[in-house]
């Protein structure tokens, strides 16, 4: 999942498509390709590797029209190679299409196509998309109905992109759910479509930004949009300003409110390439961890700074319960001060988005010192926390320019879900039954995360209650114990609101001093192991005159009654539940910062990187 650009107008596509993808570059892929109507057939240009490989190989064998599509891949199902690369064909040589996203329930669909009689040439979940617009496609069901019925199928976020030889005038786009954003541009004589700005921005201002479940039929004399159910859509057109910072933001006024809402597409991207899920494994090869590496490992210490810190402290609970490694997570500016005890079979494990932050770089230094062995989790290729490790994990987040990290905190809490469930295999402490599990359970994460994102006019109204708060308590136990101090941060650095993250347990050893109907407290209470003891802690609150804004999972009828307002969540395997319950809490800091008026992107005294101690 990563870039998709088409066009339809007078000029030749092939440059446009390729030009547009090299705009996109930057979010990563492993392959490229593209589909143009040439002389009314489909041709197909696709090859693993980057773009230069594209361009070799149309260079190769030219292939010229009017109207096509193209798209950049992070593989999600199916190696990373051409026969896995988007676009997908028919088996008719009808349809053509590239997608971005996970398709759920592929594995359903793709047994029952097959009983059809359909015989699959990829790997690919996406595939499974472009036979069912065919089996739809006739001369009563055009593309865009055809589309239309295909995607009712589908479970999932989706941002979906096809075109057919027997409408040579018409591309259909259509957008589930929050797997990265489609955006119509629209020119004299010619349309655009991309996933995101950068790919046409200097062909257009004028764009159309899909919504979820909505699709446009793109001609080249404009656009019409409808709902999935195939009602018309008034839309608006929006003119985009050449200003390239506020070109970037698109549709959202803050570049943070952008980067929540990219966490679908992020997340997406964390996963593409390092499951395999129908054999139930984990690839992490840039690690260079060997299972002889991992039976000796004696301790993992995870050393990073603000909230790269709280994401390791749901690592070590995710890699001691599934690895049954132990692990401790130190602060970066107190590692390399403590003396730790650390022995050559250790792991000093590093997050940090810029790879840049001085104490976290110390504090690798300091493990390098005692015999350790260096991994990092980053967000920035090839910054210094990469540079010196002996493997690393990228983030695949894509640029983060707000301050306030949120892309960057889900991201690497899914790559330590995933480290886990590797140590676990190659040290033999899983068996097959429960690995299969745990890695089935990653794809519904971006849809998960798509369904946070769908709910964020009711966190704003629980926002507007609290725009004048001077202070908040975050309680949360367990797995989610990281995620009350990483919404209390959040709130912190943005609003400027006194915030205190604290372990719900804890909270009759002293903060229960501070409650009263003038403290809002914040209790993170999805159904989890820790369920009942946060109830109880609710309890308390209450008995206190508490405030109390509970974050809670949908169907909960015990919650309600006792809080004062209630933030829902998904239902969400436990594990990955901290990147469904910091989500809304990612919205409600935000939108708290943005009604007080405050600059959301910069705040005071902060800054992106921090290079020194």
């Amino acid at each position: 999942m990563c870039g998709i650009v088409g066009y339809i107008g007078p000029q030749d596509a092939t440059p446009f498509i390729l030009n547009g993808l090299k705009r996109l570059e930057y979010r990563g892929y492993d392959s490229a390709g593209l589909a143009v109507l040439q002389d009314g057939e489909i041709k197909v240009r696709r090859d693993a590797g980057k773009l230069s490989r594209l361009a070799a190989l149309v260079a190769e064998d030219p292939v010229h029209g009017n109207i096509g599509i193209g798209h950049t891949r992070w593989a999600t199902h199916g190696e990373p190679n051409a026969r896995n690369a988007h676009p997908h064909m028919g088996m008719t040589g009808d349809v053509v299409l590239v997608h971005n996203g996970i398709v759920e329930n592929f594995l359903e669909l793709r047994a029952e196509l097959e009983d059809e009689g359909v015989e699959f040439k990829s790997e690919t979940d996406t595939e499974v998309i472009v036979h069912l617009v065919e089996r739809y496609l006739s001369s009563e069901d055009g593309l865009a109905e055809a589309a239309r019925k295909a995607l009712r199928h589908l479970r999932g976020a989706h941002g979906v992109v096809v075109m057919s030889r027997a409408e040579p005038d018409k591309i259909v786009a259509a957008r589930i759910g929050n797997a990265g954003g489609v955006v119509i541009g629209l020119g004299e004589g010619e349309t655009y479509v991309a996933s995101d700005l950068p790919a046409i921005l200097e062909h257009t201002r004028q764009m159309v930004f899909l919504e979820s479940h909505q699709m446009a039929s793109v001609t080249r004399d404009g656009v019409e949009v409808n709902t999935l159910d195939g009602e018309p859509f008034p839309f608006e057109v929006q003119n985009v300003p050449w200003d390239p910072i506020s070109a970037e933001k698109g549709e959202y006024r803050h570049f943070m409110h952008k980067e929540i809402h990219e966490q679908v597409r992020s997340l997406t991207d964390t996963i593409a390439g390092r499951v395999d899920f129908e054999a139930g494994r984990i690839r992490l090869p840039d690690l260079n961890l060997t299972p002889a590496l991992a039976r000796r490992i004696n301790k993992i210490f995870i050393t990073a700074c603000g909230t790269a810190a709280y994401a390791g402290m749901v690592g070590k609970v995710l890699i001691e319960r599934i690895a049954r490694v132990p692990v401790e997570v130190e602060i970066g500016s107190e590692f390399r001060y403590s003396d730790p005890i650390v022995r050559e079979n250790d792991i000093v494990l590093a997050i940090s988005q810029s790879g840049e932050t001085a104490d976290t770089l110390a504090a690798m230094e300091e493990g390098r010192s005692k015999g350790a062995k260096l991994w990092s989790i980053v967000n920035a290729i090839g910054s210094q926390a990469m540079r010196i490790a002996d493997g690393f994990i990228s983030m695949q987040t894509g640029p983060e320019i707000g301050v306030a990290s949120t892309k960057a905190y889900t991201a690497p809490l899914v790559d330590l879900y995933m480290l886990a469930i590797l140590l676990a295999d190659l040290r033999g402490t899983i068996d097959d039954q429960a690995r299969r599990s745990l890695v089935a359970d990653l794809r519904f994460v971006p849809d998960l995360a798509g369904q946070c994102l769908d709910r964020e006019a009711e966190v704003e109204e629980v926002a507007q209650t609290l725009v004048d708060v001077r202070h908040a308590l975050y309680l949360g136990r367990g797995v989610n114990m990281p995620t009350a101090y990483e919404g209390a941060l959040k709130l912190k650095e943005i609003s400027y609101i006194h915030a205190e993250g604290y372990p719900a347990g804890e909270m009759k050893h002293g903060p229960i001093a501070l409650i009263d109907s003038e403290m809002p407290v914040v209790v993170i209470a999805p159904r989890d192991p820790w369920y009942e003891k946060m109830f109880s802690q609710i309890e308390q609150a209450k008995a206190r005159g508490g405030r109390v804004i509970a974050v809670a999972t949908d169907g909960d009828e015990l919650i309600p009654p006792v809080a004062d307002q209630v933030i829902w969540v998904p239902e969400t395997p436990w594990m990955l539940s901290p990147v469904t319950t910091v989500i809304p809490l990612q919205m409600l800091a935000y939108h708290i910062a943005a009604l007080r008026g405050l600059d959301v992107d910069q705040p005071r005294n902060l800054a992106k990187s921090v290079t020194v101690e």
